[in-house]
C-alpha cells in the first residue's frame, strides 16, 4: 500500500485536514489512515541561517565585514522544532510514500515554509499543492479532488525565497551596519524602517503645527442654521454678527441632489484589522490571531487575504451565509433584508484569496461558547457581508444659500429616501459598548433635514451668533490609520493604471464607499495586471501586524491608548538613515516586483541583485562618523541625587550608586553587608532617599540578633573613607535607640 504524505503549516489545520479526509489514527508527529500520513511544520520549521554561519568572521560585529553576501545560502532547524523536522523528513524518505502534498497555508509565505522543508529533507517524491481558503471540511475535500501539480508555483517559490533573502540581505547589512557605527542596536528592516519613518513624519507634523483661531457668523433662518466661511478676526466677525441682525437675507439658491452611498466591500485582512482596532482597540495582531483561530475552528475563510470580492462561483454560498447570520445575530430580528450577492462576486478581482467572510459551519457553533475577543471578530465579518449584501443608502441633499449684509452664508442637510445598509449599520452600532464617532454627514451639518426654502424667500432682521474655533493639527497614527498608510504606500510614485485602489469604506460611522466606481483605473486592465496592485503599499496584510509588533520590541515606537508614537530613538533613527532605507515609495516597489516575480513576469536573479547592489552601497557610503554623531543614541542616565561629598550627580550603575565625578571615591554598593544582612534590597528609591535627606525609612529590616523584622530608619554615615557607612535608628514608644 502506497501512502500520500500531507504537510499541513500547523497541528489545528492538519487535524481539521484530518477530520474532512476520515483519517484518525494518531502517531507521533503525524497521523495515519485512509491512504494519508498527514503531519505538519509548525509555523516557520526551517529558515535562512544567521550570519555567524558564513564563517567566523561574521560572529561579531564589526564594519570591516560588511557587506555580508552570501554565495551559497545556508538553512537552520528553528530552535525547539528538531524533532517535528526530523519525522518529517522519514515520512518523506518512507519507501511506501508516493507523493508529498503541500497544504501549508495558500499563499506565498506557506509556500516557502512547505518548499524549505521539502528541500532541507532533499525530498524528490512527487509534490502535488493544496489551494483552498476555508477549512470547512467540504472545501478541504473541494481542494483534494483538485490538488496542483505543485511546480505550478515554482514562480510563488521564488517570490517568497526573494523575500526572505531580501529581508536577511539588508536586514543583517543595515543593522550591523549603524549599529556599529553608532554603538547601539539599530534594527533595520527594508519595510519596518519606512513604517517608521510614517510615524516620525506624522509626529514632526503636528509638533510643527501653529495653532491658528478663526470663526463663524451662524444666522437662524426659517428653522435652519445658515453659515458664513472662515473668518480670522474675531473683529470682523463681530461687525458682521451686527450688520446681518438688522439686515435681510435672502435666499440666492438652493440645490436638491439625489445621491447614494452604495454598502462597503467585503474584508480583505487590512480593513479588517483597522476596523477591529477602531471599534475594538484590538491590535493588527491581536486581529489577525483572533481570526487565524476561527479559521482553524472552521467559522471563518483565511484571514492573510488582500482581496475584498468572492469569485464568481460564490454567489449561493454567500447568500446562504447571509441567511445564516440573520437569524444568528440578534440585532437582524425584524429587519427587512433581501440580500444581493452579486457585488460581492468578480474573479478577476480575486488574488491568492477572496475576501473574509464566515463559514457555514456558524449554523452548528455555540456564539455564546466563543471568548468574546472571537466573537466580536466572527460578528464584524459577519456584519460586514450584510451590509455588503443589502441596498445603498439614497438621500437628497440640499444646499441652500443665503445672501445677508454682502456675505454669503450656507446651509446644509439631507433627506433619507431609503435607509439600505446604513439601517443594519444602526443597528449594529447599537450592540456597541463604544460607541463610533458620529459619521460624516452629522459632522458636516447633514444629519438635520432642512425646510423646503425657495430662491428669492427673505428674512428680516435674522438671529446672529459668532462662534469661536481653533485650526487642528493632525491626528497622531492609531494602528487602524498606520495600517491604510501603510497599505497605500508608494501609490503616488505609481502609474494609476496599477495603482492599488484606495479602501475608504470604514464602515460605522464612516459612510462607506460612493456611486463611483472604487476602481475606475482599473477598468478593463486583466486579470495579473489586478493582482499586480494588490501588493502595492508596505509588506503585505499577513505581515503588517508583525512589522508593528517589532518596532514596539525593538523600542522605536510605543503605544499610547490607540496611539502610536515614535520614541526617541525612533526619530533619530530616521534621522540618520539615508532614503533608501527610509522611503515606503522604494520599499512599495520592492513588494510589487516580488509579485511581479510571482507571476513569472519579473526575473528573481534581477531582484536580488539590486538588493546586493545596495548593500554594498550602504556599507561605501557610510564608513565612520564624527565622535558627536557616535553619541546619538546613548543612553540618557537619570541622575537619582547629589553627592555628599562633591555635589556631583550621582547614577545607577548595574552593581552600585557612583558619583559621576572621576575625581570622587564616593560610591555605594548594592551588595553591601550591612544590607545583605538586614535581608533588605538596595533600591534606587532607598539611595534617592539617601542622598536627599541622609536618611530612608524601611519596612521589614531582619535583625540577625533576635531573628525578628522591625520598621527603622538607615542614616548615610559617611565619614569620607573608602567605603560608606550606615546605620540604623529605630523608635519605640517614642524612645529612639541606636544601632551599629
Amino acid at each position: 500500500m502506497s501512502y500520500t504524505l500531507v504537510i499541513a503549516e500547523k497541528p489545528s489545520v492538519a487535524a481539521n485536514i484530518a477530520a474532512a479526509l476520515g483519517v484518525k489514527e494518531k502517531q507521533d508527529g503525524y497521523m495515519e489512515g485512509a491512504g494519508y500520513l498527514i503531519s505538519w511544520c509548525v509555523g516557520h520549521l526551517i529558515g535562512l541561517a544567521e550570519a555567524a554561519a558564513y564563517g567566523e568572521q561574521y560572529k561579531k560585529w564589526s564594519y570591516d565585514s560588511l557587506p555580508i553576501l552570501p554565495q551559497e545560502w545556508k538553512y537552520t532547524v528553528a530552535k525547539d522544532k528538531d524533532k517535528q523536522f526530523k519525522i518529517l523528513k522519514e515520512l518523506m524518505h518512507r519507501a511506501d510514500v508516493s507523493e508529498v502534498v503541500n497544504a501549508c497555508d495558500a499563499g506565498r509565505e506557506g509556500e516557502l515554509i512547505f518548499r524549505f522543508v521539502y528541500e532541507m529533507a532533499g525530498c524528490k517524491k512527487p509534490m502535488r499543492r493544496l489551494w483552498i481558503s476555508s477549512m470547512e471540511s467540504e472545501a478541504i475535500r473541494r481542494g483534494f479532488e483538485s490538488l496542483k501539480d505543485g511546480r505550478e508555483y515554482d514562480a510563488l517559490f521564488a517570490s517568497a525565497l526573494c523575500r526572505a533573502k531580501a529581508d536577511w540581505l539588508i536586514g543583517i547589512n543595515a543593522t550591523r551596519l549603524f549599529s556599529v557605527l553608532y554603538h547601539h542596536t539599530l534594527n533595520v528592516g527594508r519595510v519596518q524602517t519606512p513604517t517608521l519613518k510614517m510615524l516620525v513624519d506624522r509626529d514632526a507634523a503636528i509638533t510643527r503645527f501653529k495653532r491658528e483661531k478663526y470663526y463663524h457668523v451662524r444666522l437662524a433662518i426659517g428653522g435652519a442654521e445658515a453659515v458664513s466661511e472662515r473668518i480670522s478676526d474675531t473683529q470682523k466677525a463681530k461687525v458682521l454678527k451686527t450688520a446681518c441682525e438688522t439686515s435681510q437675507a435672502v435666499c440666492v439658491s438652493v440645490v436638491k441632489e439625489k445621491k447614494a452611498i452604495t454598502p462597503p466591500k467585503l474584508f480583505d485582512l487590512t480593513s479588517l484589522q483597522r476596523e477591529a482596532n477602531r471599534l475594538f482597540g484590538y491590535t493588527a495582531k491581536q486581529t489577525l490571531d483572533l481570526a487565524q483561530a476561527l479559521y482553524e475552528k472552521r467559522l471563518l475563510t483565511y484571514p492573510r487575504t488582500d482581496s475584498v470580492f468572492l469569485t464568481d462561483d460564490m454567489g449561493d454560498t454567500a447568500a446562504q451565509i447571509a441567511a445564516l447570520l440573520c437569524s444568528k445575530l440578534p440585532f437582524m430580528a425584524g429587519a427587512e433584508f433581501n440580500p444581493g450577492v452579486s457585488r460581492m462576486l468578480d474573479s478577476k478581482k480575486v488574488s491568492d484569496h477572496h475576501a473574509i467572510i464566515p463559514t457555514m459551519e456558524l449554523a452548528k457553533a455555540d456564539f455564546a461558547a466563543l471568548p468574546e475577543s472571537e466573537r466580536n471578530i466572527l460578528t464584524l465579518a459577519g456584519v460586514r457581508l450584510l451590509f455588503a449584501a443589502a441596498e445603498p443608502h439614497i438621500y437628497e441633499a440640499v444646499t441652500a444659500v443665503f445672501s445677508c449684509a454682502g456675505t454669503e452664508f450656507t446651509a446644509k442637510g439631507k433627506t433619507v429616501l431609503a435607509a439600505g445598509w446604513k439601517e443594519l449599520e444602526r443597528r449594529y452600532r447599537a450592540t456597541l459598548k463604544a460607541k463610533p464617532d458620529a459619521d460624516e454627514d452629522e459632522a458636516a451639518g447633514l444629519a438635520l433635514e432642512v425646510p423646503d426654502f425657495a430662491e428669492g424667500q427673505q428674512f428680516d432682521n435674522p438671529a446672529a451668533t459668532v462662534t469661536e474655533h481653533d485650526t487642528t493639527p493632525p491626528k497622531q497614527h492609531t494602528e487602524a490609520t498606520l495600517l491604510s498608510a501603510m497599505e497605500r504606500a508608494g501609490n503616488e510614485e505609481t502609474d494609476p493604471k496599477y495603482r492599488a485602489p484606495a479602501k475608504s469604506q470604514d464602515f460605522v460611522g464612516k459612510g462607506g464607499a460612493t456611486e463611483q466606481n472604487e476602481y475606475p483605473a482599473l477598468d478593463g486592465c486583466s486579470e495579473a495586471e489586478f493582482a499586480t496592485t494588490q501588493r502595492r503599499g508596505l509588506g503585505t496584510p499577513a505581515t503588517r501586524a508583525a512589522i508593528i509588533e517589532k518596532l514596539i520590541k525593538g523600542g522605536f515606537i510605543q503605544r499610547k491608548g490607540k496611539q502610536l508614537l515614535p520614541t526617541k530613538d525612533g526619530n533619530n533613527l530616521i534621522c540618520v538613515l539615508p532614503e533608501t532605507l527610509t522611503s515606503p515609495q522604494l520599499t512599495a516597489e520592492w513588494e510589487n516586483k516580488l509579485t511581479q516575480i510571482a507571476k513569472g513576469t519579473a526575473a528573481p536573479e534581477d531582484f536580488m541583485r539590486g538588493i546586493e547592489d545596495m548593500a554594498r552601497e550602504l556599507v561605501k557610503t557610510y564608513p565612520f562618523l564624527s565622535d558627536k554623531d557616535k553619541g546619538l543614541f546613548k543612553e540618557e542616565k537619570q541622575a537619582i541625587g547629589k553627592c555628599p561629598r562633591c555635589g556631583g550627580d550621582v547614577y545607577e550603575g548595574k552593581k552600585n550608586y557612583y558619583c559621576s565625578n572621576k575625581d570622587c571615591a564616593f560610591v555605594m554598593w548594592k551588595n553591601d553587608r550591612f544590607f545583605e544582612e538586614r535581608k533588605i534590597t538596595f533600591t534606587p528609591k532607598i539611595a534617592a532617599e539617601l542622598l536627599k535627606s541622609g536618611k530612608a525609612k524601611v519596612k521589614k529590616l531582619y535583625s540577625p540578633k533576635t531573628g525578628k523584622t522591625y520598621d527603622g530608619t538607615i542614616v548615610l554615615a559617611d565619614t569620607g573613607g573608602k567605603y560608606v557607612n550606615y546605620r540604623i535608628s529605630v523608635q519605640r514608644d517614642r524612645e529612639v535607640t541606636q544601632q551599629a
